[in-house]
């Protein structure tokens, strides 16, 4: 039962209520709050309560109590530290060795005792924990036996006609029949890298990439091509254009919404001159598009695939990040490879769960998928901003922070003389975890002075404990 999403506390009902009217500009700096008598009035619950909310607003930073005249919305400076550089990895394509490094700092990620700031992952806090499980009991009733059967490819047809709907918000227009259910979007990644390339082929990827990715790459004993990467555009085209005229690439795999782990998004023109670019020349493009719902702005990205005309793009996709990490439920539009990718599900894994991805179609069906989104959305934009303004407030001069536009990452350069596998070691011992830089890389020297932060936990006085002591870590060893 420890999976179960928290029911909010009375106190912690009425703490939201202002912070939504803080967030909202409703309340703004320096405006005092209503009295605890009044609110308790206002809000029909006891003076406990409220002292409470106030408490634990004060205790996040959202507001400040002066003495003998009441609490005010707190004036919080923001700080804005400069964003890293784009990136200049080697222009040789390189095999990728990051597995075992990968593994030893995997460990701490699955820690329940260390403060988690190193797994890209959302808290439960933060998902509709409860409401799944009804949809799954409810279901485990309704199928019997039918709900132990194998889900044999293409897969749950519900799920895939609401992708399908879903798919016009994406820019595109496809058919319940474009798409493929998998086991998560990793292993809609590694279908598509089996689809198109073959050991010893040329993988095009961003710099730094996610080292699930890489160790996909490595699985199949391919070769990665890192390609610069602005922190704010993604991919540098010019760099790949450079890069494909010098070399045979089989594959470019990008991820042009918020990118892991730097939260790049890369422009809706870019996206286009990219497709174009690659479809010329017969190079297939996997889009990743993972965290495409997590955007921070009003609207969402296009994806690559809303450009396709010849089914050159393979979109892959989940809901791990935006709905249940545990049930590994993703997707894949593999476009003009459709059939074999078909054939490599079903000699990869033979079928996808079926109840899972049954409970998601309904609650996408019946509209509670964009009602969670929005709140999500709302949350991690606070969240990734609070933690900003802790690498500000408790981090050494010389660092620099990306300023994500949605996502839920924060890639930090530390001063160059900080050497983040180390840095990763001393937060283990002090009880926190953090993603250093060299696991985004298939070179183990690149990024050693970078680490990256999730946001995916609710900002709490624990969540700002551990960033004073990773600050405090990186400043004795610079």
């Amino acid at each position: 039962m420890g999976a179960l999403a928290h029911k909010p506390k009375l106190y912690e009902q009425v703490a939201e209520k202002l912070e939504d009217a803080i967030n909202a500009g409703t309340l703004r700096a320096g405006d005092r709050l209503p009295s605890v008598r009044q609110l308790s009035l206002r809000e029909q619950v006891s003076i406990s309560t409220v002292l409470q909310a106030y408490l634990h607003l004060e205790s996040v930073g959202l507001i400040e109590t002066r003495p003998q005249s009441g609490h005010y919305v707190r004036r919080r400076e923001r700080p804005r530290l400069a964003e890293p550089q784009v990136s200049r990895p080697a222009t040789s394509a390189t095999p990728v060795t990051v597995s075992a490094l990968v593994s030893r700092v995997y460990q701490s990620m699955r820690d329940p005792n260390l403060v988690q700031m190193g797994g890209a992952w959302p808290s439960t806090e933060l998902l509709p924990t409860r409401r799944l499980y009804r949809e799954l009991n409810a279901l485990t009733r309704e199928m019997g036996d039918a709900g132990m059967l194998y889900d044999v490819p293409p897969g749950c047809p519900e799920l895939r006609r609401q992708l399908a709907r879903r798919s016009l918000d994406w820019g595109a227009a496809l058919s319940p029949e474009d798409f493929i259910i998998t086991v998560g979007a990793a292993e809609a990644i590694h279908l598509c890298l089996l689809a198109v390339a073959r050991p010893g082929d040329t993988i095009a990827i961003e710099s730094p990439a996610y080292y699930g990715t890489l160790q996909a790459i490595e699985s199949l004993g391919l070769r990665a091509l890192e390609i610069p990467c602005s922190p704010r555009h993604g991919m540098e085209l010019d760099a790949l254009q450079a890069a494909l005229e010098r070399r045979r690439v089989a594959a470019v795999l990008v991820v042009p919404s918020y990118s892991n782990p730097v939260g790049s998004c890369m422009p809706t023109a870019n996206r286009q001159r990219l497709v174009a670019m690659l479809e010329e020349r017969g190079v297939p493009l996997i889009e990743d598009d993972l965290y495409g719902d997590l955007h921070f702005d009003e609207r969402r990205p296009r994806t690559c695939k809303s450009f396709d005309k010849t089914g050159n793009v393979m979109l892959c996709g989940s809901f791990s990040k935006t709905l249940a990490p545990g049930f590994r439920v993703g997707y894949v539009a593999p476009g003009r490879l459709r059939e074999r990718v078909e054939l490599l599900k079903f000699s990869h894994t033979v079928a996808s769960p079926t109840l899972l991805p049954l409970a998601i179609a309904r609650f996408l069906e019946e509209g509670g998928y964009d009602r969670h989104l929005r709140t999500l959305r709302r949350r991690l934009t606070e969240q990734v901003a609070r933690m900003a303004e802790g690498v500000a407030e408790h981090f050494p001069e010389g660092t620099r922070v990306a300023r994500p536009a949605g996502g839920s990452l924060l890639w930090v350069e530390l001063p160059a003389t900080v050497d983040s596998l180390v840095l990763h070691g001393r937060a283990l011992e002090a009880g926190v975890s953090i993603a250093p830089g060299p696991i985004f890389s298939p070179r183990p020297d690149s990024y050693r002075n970078f680490i990256r932060l999730s946001c995916g936990q609710p900002w709490t006085p624990r969540i700002e404990g551990a960033m004073a002591t990773v600050g405090r870590l990186v400043r004795t060893l610079m």
